[in-house]
């Protein structure tokens, strides 16, 4: 009982001091900032325009005989004006009377653009006059079939109706196949989840490392000790920063749902809804379980390499082995985004240190069974189990043991002073 006590007593310290930090709160305004950048981006994008300036505009000269030009629609940001000639346009573009010229031809029965500026055209711009001209070339080309509208109707409208039946379902996770719609809904939402990883993992790692080190490097650890047992405070450490992570991640999830709730009367808010309904139950348990047991993982992985330095300066140094890990495991996360069945893939999806990124993008982005992820998920809990005792086993060691050297060094000398 006393010491649950302590450990609690550690616990609401630990959490009342992190969440009133500095550190806490400028990272998650920064985090807020960017969710409200990306939801809010194109409402930003008008503030830094001029709500008096012009749409662009540009000239259509058209030659086909044909009447193309009124298959050239108005928007926002652009119109289309019709002029009789080309002869004076050069002076026009120079002038800034218009900001693209495109004469109209029909070469070989196909509509043929040619597009003149004065000065270089965007990017966005290139691809938005030549999306225009593709779509009126389509239109352009059925007029020259001579249809009825029902029949230029049915020829527009080329969406297959496409369905997949597999005929082997003992390795898939219910009785048919994902649709391709499924899949792409689970690869974005395994993709959130691995950035959630990566962020939170990066961010708690450094902070649980750096707050042992400061402690045991200003001596103050030893006097903790004196009243406090080290698995004590080595279990108050370890999840005190995992309630402060999901303290921070319940603000952040909290601020994007309202937002999505409320931004464009609901819009994105159904659409999102709507998505979600494409996943299953397990794919939510399976997600989460991975989120949560892999940053408990590297919280206790931090914790052990916060002991072995012996000044707050070292610490950097310390978390570079498993600051690379997690960086491997985003990267091939990444790469699996266009083929998450690779041989690369599946074996990263069973190593416990990579597994809770690169697992569900499998689970999202393929028809696999429930077996390969109970598999992994089983792998990694047994492996934070394995990792957590081995870990609170050397942090009784080590807490109170100084050295130099690398991180193989200063655990070989923690062993030759307990031995």
């Amino acid at each position: 009982m006393a010491t649950m006590s302590k450990f609690n007593i550690l616990l609401k310290q630990k959490k009342k001091k992190k969440i009133k930090s500095k550190t806490f709160i400028l990272s998650t305004a920064f985090y807020l900032l960017i969710i409200v950048g990306v939801m809010f981006w194109s409402d930003i994008k008008e503030l830094f325009n001029s709500e008096d300036s012009p749409a662009d505009i540009v000239a259509l000269y058209d030659v086909t005989g044909s009447d193309v030009t009124q298959h050239f629609y108005d928007s926002s940001d652009l119109t289309y004006e019709t002029i009789p000639q080309m002869e004076t346009i050069e002076t026009s573009l120079e002038e800034g009377d218009y900001l693209a010229a495109i004469e109209l031809s029909e070469v070989d029965g196909k509509l043929a653009a040619q597009i003149y500026s004065y000065d270089p055209l965007t990017l966005t711009m290139q691809q938005n006059l030549t999306g225009a001209i593709e779509a009126a070339a389509q239109l352009f080309s059925i007029g020259q079939l001579n249809l009825t509208d029902e029949q230029a109707a049915l020829l527009l409208d080329t969406t297959p109706l496409i369905a997949t039946t597999t005929i082997n379902v003992e390795n898939i996770d219910g009785d048919e196949a994902k649709s391709a719609e499924e899949k792409m809904v689970g690869m974005f939402g395994s993709y959130a989840a691995g950035i959630l990883i990566y962020i939170f993992v990066i961010s708690f790692l450094s902070i649980i490392t750096t707050d042992v080190a400061s402690e045991k490097g200003s001596r103050a650890l030893e006097m903790l000790l004196v009243s406090v047992k080290p698995e004590t405070h080595f279990r108050s450490k370890v999840f005190g920063t995992f309630l402060i992570a999901l303290t921070q991640f319940g603000i952040i999830f909290g601020v994007l749902l309202a937002l999505l709730r409320f931004k464009d009367g609901g819009a994105m808010w159904d659409m999102v809804a709507e998505l979600v309904g494409e996943l299953s139950i397990s794919y939510f348990i399976f997600v989460i379980s991975f989120l949560l047991l892999t940053i408990i993982l590297y919280l206790i992985i931090g914790a052990l390499f916060g002991s072995l330095v012996s000044k707050v300066e070292e610490a950097n140094q310390v978390m570079l082995p498993a600051m690379m890990i997690i960086i491997v495991a985003f990267y091939v996360m990444i790469s699996g985004m266009t083929n998450p069945d690779s041989l690369l893939i599946k074996v990263f999806s069973y190593i416990p240190f990579t597994a809770g990124m690169v697992m569900p993008m499998r689970i999202g982005g393929t028809d696999m069974g429930m077996v390969e992820p109970i598999i992994s998920l089983v792998v990694l809990a047994v492996t934070v189990a394995v990792i957590y005792y081995l870990s609170l086993s050397f942090y009784k060691r080590s807490v109170l043991t100084y050295s130099t050297g690398g991180v193989i060094q200063k655990i070989k000398t923690v062993f030759k002073v307990t031995t």
